[in-house]
């Protein structure tokens, strides 16, 4: 049956799907991927198709926020999809985290709406163990620059306590913020889907982006390596995790 929002039925027949939040990165999902057709572009939700050494991959964007996400990860479960991974941009807690940097989310802080609404907040928000671990371990080998640690998600960037929230999130530790990881974990361990998230930073801590890096284009020159290498660590992890689930 074809779903409501993503506009996707079971014929689609793939078990991994990459989840930018932008639809304009599906067409940069689309060059890691052979044989690429594009499927439909429903609201936020612009989708296409490929193989990644020969594993089906459904690359679909899912917009901003909790809520959004959380409509894609019903709607894949619905037509068989059971790996889902996050790629996004976030915004550094820490010093010491530069631009383009990869942010590997051990877990999340639940801050946003949508992960409540499905479920008390000391419910914890966290991956599949070894999709992240293969984030980690790939990130290693390729000698990309990573973090690992908890980041929080929360609601909106202009609220009148946004600085006040970051600052104390950031004492305790957390590397960065988005908006969605705790729904994709929350929803995806309640719906037993394999789920991770790996975020590119694009915001440094306590500085003004531009002038911390010396021009708006380098700026830019290195969230966009950071965006390639996100979808190179992502594919390769998911291929990964569908080699050890084939041996079970």
């Amino acid at each position: 049956m074809k779903q409501a929002h993503i506009q996707l039925d079971e014929t689609v027949k793939a078990p991994c799907a990459l989840m930018p939040g932008d639809p304009k990165r599906v067409d940069v999902i689309a060059k890691y991927l052979d044989d690429v057709k594009e499927l439909t572009f429903n609201r936020e939700y612009r989708s296409i198709i490929g193989t990644y050494k020969g594993m089906k991959v459904i690359g679909i964007s899912t917009g901003m926020g909790g809520s959004s996400v959380a409509i894609a990860i019903e709607e894949l479960k619905n037509i068989g999809v059971h790996t889902m991974m996050r790629i996004g941009s976030a915004g550094a807690l820490q010093k010491g985290i530069d631009l383009g940097d990869l942010i590997i989310c051990e877990g999340a802080v639940r801050e946003d709406g949508a992960s409540r609404a499905y479920i008390d907040e000391r419910y914890p928000a966290v991956p599949d163990h070894r999709l992240i671990n293969h984030c980690a371990d790939i990130a290693t080998e390729k000698g990309y620059r990573h973090h690992t640690g908890i980041v929080l998600s929360h609601e909106s960037f202009y609220y009148d306590e946004d600085a006040q929230d970051c600052e104390k999130w950031s004492k305790k530790g957390v590397l960065a913020t988005d908006f969605e990881t705790a729904a994709l974990y929350t929803v995806g361990r309640l719906r037993k889907i394999h789920t991770a998230s790996i975020l590119n930073n694009v915001v440094l801590w306590g500085e003004d982006t531009q002038d911390s890096i010396g021009s708006y284009q380098d700026g830019q020159n290195l969230t966009a390596r950071g965006e390639e290498k996100e979808i190179t660590v992502a594919l390769e992890a998911m291929y990964r995790l569908e080699q050890e689930l084939g041996k079970q």
